[in-house]
């Protein structure tokens, strides 16, 4: 009992779903604060509509950000990339670079009088911390517990550590849009879906040049001349890395003596990879031999496209 009143506390699987403002300082300096906030909630006035449309609830809303639960993890999924879907209309309308980053996981969460608990959420506010802005993060373990159709909308891209838990966590990427005109790509009934026939092909630019790779292509990146894509820079080793394709996506192997640093769109955290290898996400910077946040030549910048 606390000042007279039970407060529940249960144990359940949950999908936990965080949603967070980007560069929301930004916009409340550009429009002034009474129309920031005006906007905001707004936005979450949509966000929390969309999260009740796919059988969720709003947690609670946190200044910029928000906190949502769900029983099943694909209700979680569609949520999230309707989400997304909704950000980009609420934006079109006011034109002020409104976007959002969302991080889900599936698991065991303790629910303490309506409130959610545990691992599971921090796992979650890890993520979201991570995304870049229109990024849906979740993790491999969550992405097993999808239906088949909606593994296939995902990818992974790089471990992480989460403060208080043994081991790595594999973060993975959805990929809510096939493209920038396309968002709402979940909703297609799976038995009609023109999903299995999508391809994707990655366009590597250097130096003023792009160097477009399929799947059956294998990109060597490096200092000698003998390379598809030449970097030719005193910190880059003779064949520094390769890309390749390996179920679907595409993957970064690093070979060299310096590493290879990956950065994705929007933040400054980027991956070091020594003789390891990485799965790329949907756009970013390569750097060879150093970091990619330092612009020069041995910058290479990647996205993938659909081509089919």
């Amino acid at each position: 009992m606390y000042g007279g009143t039970a407060i529940s506390e249960t144990t359940d699987q949950r999908a936990i779903l965080f949603a967070d403002v980007c560069e929301s300082t930004t916009i409340y300096e550009a429009i002034g604060d009474v129309k920031a906030l005006g906007l905001i909630n707004s936005l979450f006035k949509a966000l929390d509509k969309e999260v009740n449309a796919n059988g969720g609830a709003t947690v609670k809303t946190l200044g910029d950000g928000m906190i949502c639960q769900f029983r099943e993890p694909d209700a979680a999924f569609r949520a999230a990339c309707g989400m997304q879907e909704t950000t980009a209309k609420v934006d079109a309308k006011g034109k002020q670079g409104l976007k959002i980053k969302v991080g889900y996981t599936y698991g065991p969460v303790v629910i303490k009088d309506r409130d959610v608990f545990g691992d599971t959420v921090n796992v979650c506010a890890r993520l979201v911390s991570l995304a870049n802005p229109t990024q849906v993060l979740t993790t491999r373990q969550t992405v097993t517990s999808l239906p088949p159709e909606l593994q296939q909308r995902c990818r992974e891209l790089y471990t992480t550590k989460v403060r208080g838990r043994v081991g790595e966590v594999m973060v993975c990427e959805v990929l809510w849009r096939a493209d920038p005109d396309t968002t709402r790509v979940v909703d297609l009934d799976p038995a009609t879906s023109p999903k299995a026939a999508w391809t994707y092909v990655l366009k590597l630019t250097h130096a003023g040049e792009t160097y477009v790779a399929d799947g059956s292509t294998v990109v060597r990146i490096g200092r000698d001349a003998t390379n598809e894509v030449v970097v030719a820079t005193e910190n880059a080793s003779r064949l520094h890395a390769r890309i390749f394709s390996r179920d679907g996506q595409f993957c970064i192997a690093d070979q060299s003596t310096n590493g290879t640093f990956i950065m994705v769109d929007g933040t400054t955290r980027e991956v070091r990879l020594r003789r390891s290898e990485s799965v790329l996400g949907e756009r970013g910077w390569i750097g060879v031999g150093k970091s990619a946040a330092r612009h020069g030549d041995h910058v290479l910048r990647y996205r993938l496209e659909r081509s089919s």
